[in-house]
């Protein structure tokens, strides 16, 4: 593990992050299930679904 990682990881322990932005991460991995979930059931709009396309380098 590099040095940077732990004194990284030391500050985090020393100053942790608020509550207030926890939620918010938590709150956008769980919308990003949420519309993924949605997707795969099936059930996003057609109009919202983008085009897959092939780049020729």
């Amino acid at each position: 593990m590099n040095p940077r990682h732990l004194l990284r990881m030391s500050q985090w322990a020393r100053n942790p992050t608020s509550e207030k932005r926890v939620k918010m991460v938590f709150g956008i991995i769980i919308l990003c299930l949420l519309i993924g979930g949605i997707e795969y059931m099936g059930w996003w709009p057609g109009w919202a679904k983008g085009e897959w396309t092939r780049f020729r380098p």
